[in-house]
């Protein structure tokens, strides 16, 4: 029977974390600085694209939703991390953990629907500029907010509905937060676990797999139109999408790294375990932070509305 060495068990316990000595010290004002830095960021560029009129263009607008989305995600990470390196016991609540996953995984999934609508506005703008501003209207850039935030909230809602009915055989998460598919690894038989793998690769052909369709399709168009438009026009398209190309390669290596990681652990079982750590929150550390940047100092007119609420210029002049 399925159940004979199952447990019913009340936390999870986190086994990423490492006997650091005094070093957890360091580990720790740096995570918070990091922390600090993405909410100052962040923070300051959502101020920014609200209060300045001229930002109130579509563009900006899924700017501002990428930069809330990560806030959302370095708050479902950075505050658990800096209370477990504090911890000499790194247990955690199910529910907690459940919790954790539903922040983590909608966070990804939000951030690649993000790009996707935002590389599709930069074809609309790029190839239609004539037409821009009839197709997206205010209302339709609403709808396009909500299908960005709630498709994936709904889909990790179904994912931890089906990892919380398995029976458990384990509670240790080899990791320094908690992970859906290491859970499902932990389900005392291979059998209960189909539908989560079924639904697991769906979810991720939605999450993953369409955004980058309409990614590639976006900017092969894009490529096309500027091919044959005057120097003035390429040079203007390339500024617009070269923060939003890096923002898209430096997320899909660190979600690259975070599932090699979790489904083939082979390949990195040799490295140092701080530096296996690093790779797996790497998505969730560098982009929230990587984003606010890129986008600050490459884009003028963010860079200049920052410069105008700012009392000393953070942003490089041009």
């Amino acid at each position: 029977m399925n159940s004979v060495n199952s447990t019913q068990f009340t936390s999870f316990i986190l086994s990423g974390y490492t006997e650091n000595g005094p070093l957890k010290y360091l580990y720790f004002i740096i995570v918070t600085a990091l922390y600090i830095s993405i909410v100052f960021a962040n923070t300051l560029l959502i101020v920014v694209i609200c209060t300045e009129r001229s930002l109130h263009k579509p563009m900006y607008l899924f700017l501002c939703s990428l930069f809330v989305n990560e806030l959302y995600g370095s708050t479902a990470l950075f505050p658990a991390v800096m209370t477990n390196l504090m911890s000499d016991v790194h247990v955690v609540s199910i529910i907690y953990c459940y919790l954790q996953i539903f922040c983590l995984y909608s966070y990804g999934s939000i951030e690649f629907s993000n790009l996707a609508v935002m590389s599709y506005d930069r074809y609309l703008a790029i190839c239609y500029p004539l037409q821009y501003n009839i197709i997206m209207t205010p209302t339709r850039v609403w709808i396009l907010v909500c299908v960005i935030w709630m498709c994936p909230l709904a889909k990790i809602i179904i994912t931890l509905s089906l990892t919380i009915r398995l029976q458990l055989c384990g509670n240790v998460i080899e990791k320094v937060y908690c992970d859906n598919y290491l859970i499902v690894k932990l389900a005392c038989s291979t059998s209960d676990t189909t539908v989560n793998n079924i639904y697991g690769l769906c979810s991720m052909v939605l999450s993953v797999i369409i955004p980058l369709i309409i990614i590639l399709y976006s900017y092969i168009r894009i490529l096309t139109i500027c091919s044959k438009s005057s120097i003035e026009t390429t040079q203007k398209a390339f500024n617009t999408c070269v923060p939003h190309l890096a923002s898209l390669l430096n997320f899909f290596i660190g979600v690259s790294l975070n599932l090699l990681q979790s489904r083939f652990d082979r390949p990195l079982q040799t490295l140092p375990a701080v530096l296996q750590t690093i790779l797996s929150v790497y998505h969730q550390i560098c982009q929230p932070l990587f984003n606010p940047i890129v986008y600050g100092v490459r884009m003028s007119q963010i860079r200049q509305a920052c410069k105008n609420i700012l009392p000393v210029s953070l942003f490089p002049k041009t």
